[in-house]
Order: C-alpha cells, then structure tokens, then sequence
C-alpha cells in the first residue's frame, strides 16, 4: 500500500497507532560489506551480530524500564539516532544511556530517519527531488555518522535508513530515491559504518531488493512484513542468495503493548540476524 507517507511508529506517537494494509521491505543482493562496492580497500571492525529478537519503540525507554526489561526475551533494541524527519523527542538516549544499557547486554540498532521521496504522502520536513538527492544523501549520512558517533557508536556499526512507503511504479521518484540511498551509503562507508535500510516489502524495500543496479545499495535489509512471523528466512520474499551472512531482520509484529517489570511500552517486534552497534 502506497501513498500513506510516514509510517505508524516511525513519525509520531500518535501515527504510530495507524497500521499499514501491507508492508515489507529489502535490500540489495550479496552477503554483508563482501558485495559492496566501495568498501574493498578498507580494513573493517569485526561485525558485531546479533541474533534473536529485537523491539523497537518511537521513544527510547528509560535507564530503569530498560533494566527491567532485560529478561531475555528480547536482546536488542533499536534506537532513532537522529534524521529531520524523526518523530520521538529523546530525552534518555545519551552518550551514558547507551553505555549503561550496553553494560546491562543490551544490542542496540541504530536507525536514521532520512529525507522521504517526494512522491510520498504526507508532509515531511525533509523530502528528496531529483535535484537535491545526491547531495542531501551525503549531508544526511554525514550527520547520521556524527549522531551515531556522539552516542559511543563506534566504526564498524551499521546505521539502519529508514525509508517509508512510497510509489515505487513513480519510475522518477524511485530512481531520485535510489540516487540518495546510495549517496548515503557512499558516505556510510567512507566512515566505516555499515550500511542498512528499513522498509516495506511492498514498496521501499521492493525497490532495493530488485534493482538491477546494486551499486552501493545498502548491504543489510530490515523489512517490515507484518505476518507476527519471528523469522528472517521462511517469509522472505526475495532471492535465498540476497542478504546472507548474517545481514537480515524482520519487523513481524507493530504496536505490541507490552508489560515486563511493572514497565509498559508500545514495541514493534523483530527478528534480529544482522550487524548492531559497535560500543564500550
């Protein structure tokens, strides 16, 4: 389903109660960074995996629900470091939260919300034209890169774009929107961080699995296929051979309110194999 604009949990509080009549999402062929073009001559940090489930949340929660939240259940969480279209205000994801929740084992997935196409529905304070894809492709990721790095996440961690619903058949559109992915991931990579993306399967994801060119597409997929299925291979959409090694996550769950340790949030569920946040 096109033409919704911003997603349910991704914008607001309030939009993130509005569910989605399909979603999904993709990204490009090839195992992890190995396929990735401009990340040969690099030398990279191990990446750091992490597998089982995840949850993310507008908001990221306090100190103390965190705590209370780590029974094992989940064992990542994923965090909006920044973009001008980010929705939640945050007041506890510092430079300390993130070491301190670290310290607890705590992952953390850092998530990027970038200009949207402007062929999308809504109003977004930042969107993409064709005019001004490649350069705010790499202004964006050089902020991401400085949010990411602010908060202790180190070289060698991934930051997730995070690429709402859009008409991907708008061939100008999509094709501005390709041209600020891999401008953004171009720069990700001049900085050592592994590049991902979040999207739908219907759509944004869509766009990224199946281009033709993969270069400097994003070498992590997050889709968001809302079937309350925790895996990241039996609903998988696209080629067995797109996105192994580890370089795969699945949103299968939104809006989930959830009590755990006498703390209540409103999560979106994943199921986490691919790279999280390099820190401490």
């Amino acid at each position: 389903m096109n033409g919704v604009g911003m997603s349910s949990h991704r914008m607001s509080k309030k939009g993130r109660y509005i569910a989605w009549a399909t979603a999904g999402a993709a990204v490009v062929a090839g195992a992890g960074i190995a396929a990735q073009t401009s990340m040969a001559a690099t030398t990279w940090p191990a990446q750091r995996t992490f597998t089982g489930r995840a949850f993310d949340t507008c908001a990221a929660p306090s100190l103390t629900a965190m705590k209370a939240w780590h029974t094992g259940f989940y064992g990542a969480a994923a965090v909006y470091i920044g973009g001008k279209n980010r929705g939640c205000s945050q007041p506890n994801l510092t430079a300390s939260w993130v070491k301190s929740v670290s310290t607890l084992g705590w992952k953390l997935i850092p998530l990027y919300v970038g200009a949207q196409p402007s062929c999308q529905t809504g109003s977004n304070p930042e969107k993409l034209t064709a005019t001004n894809a490649a350069s705010l492709g790499a202004t964006d990721a050089a902020d991401a890169v400085a949010k990411a790095s602010a908060l202790g996440m180190k070289a060698g961690s991934p930051i997730y774009l995070d690429m709402e619903s859009y008409d991907v058949t708008n061939t100008a559109c999509n094709k501005a929107t390709l041209t600020y992915v891999r401008a953004f991931d171009k720069a990700l990579h001049a900085k050592t961080y592994r590049t991902g993306f979040y999207g739908f399967t219907s759509s944004s994801a869509k766009a990224i699995a199946t281009a033709t060119d993969k270069t400097d597409l994003p070498g992590n997929l997050w889709y968001a296929l809302w079937d309350k299925a925790n895996t990241t291979t039996s609903d998988w959409p696209w080629g067995s051979t797109q996105f192994t090694g580890h370089s795969r996550a699945h949103q299968y769950m939104v809006n989930s309110k959830e009590t755990i340790g006498g703390y209540t949030i409103t999560v979106d569920r994943d199921a986490w194999d691919a790279p999280v946040a390099i820190t401490g």
